[in-house]
């Protein structure tokens, strides 16, 4: 496990873990990323956006950042690739909006990416929100290019493509 100075602590998720990240990604994910994105887009895409997935909850590679108090206040973890060797997804990162800049999405990131070059992983692709952008730069990503997400068959979110080799 691993301390920031906001007496945080960064462990694995469980199956447990399912109600806290999902009200935390379905109050925070509107707050973060409604400066970056139309209305009209919000109201559809954010309803799937902001779902907890329970496969990734319990996968093993993902992780919440938890207060002394055991409140779940950011989430966030990676995947392997499936198309090339060395590789990794960053996966359904968030920290609590009301808490935002102050270390928690950092942590969460540096101890996944720990986890993963660990076990050799040597690039690390992800698609961030607009809003998402100068944070992932802040940890050594590259813009590759904007993308757009199919969300439900038929809504296109509006993402960026980043990359960070180790």
């Amino acid at each position: 496990m691993t301390e920031t100075d906001l007496r945080l602590t960064i462990r694995l998720s469980t199956a447990r873990d399912m109600a806290a990240v999902d009200a935390l990604l379905s109050r925070s994910y509107p707050a973060l990323i409604k400066a970056d994105y139309p209305p009209s887009l919000l109201v559809t895409a954010v309803p799937l956006l902001s779902r907890a997935k329970p496969e990734l909850l319990t996968s093993g590679s993902y992780y919440v950042a938890e207060t002394g108090d055991g409140a779940i206040v950011g989430a966030g973890g990676w995947t392997r690739h499936r198309r090339q060797r060395g590789g990794a997804d960053i996966r359904h990162v968030v920290t609590d909006h009301r808490m935002a800049r102050r270390g928690i999405g950092r942590a969460l990131l540096s101890r996944a990416m720990a986890d993963a070059e660990a076990v050799g992983t040597t690039l690390f692709d992800c698609m961030a929100t607009r809003t998402a952008v100068p944070f992932y730069q802040s940890l050594g990503f590259v813009t590759l290019g904007p993308v757009e997400i199919t969300l439900a068959r038929a809504i296109r979110f509006p993402a960026i493509q980043m990359q960070r080799r180790t």
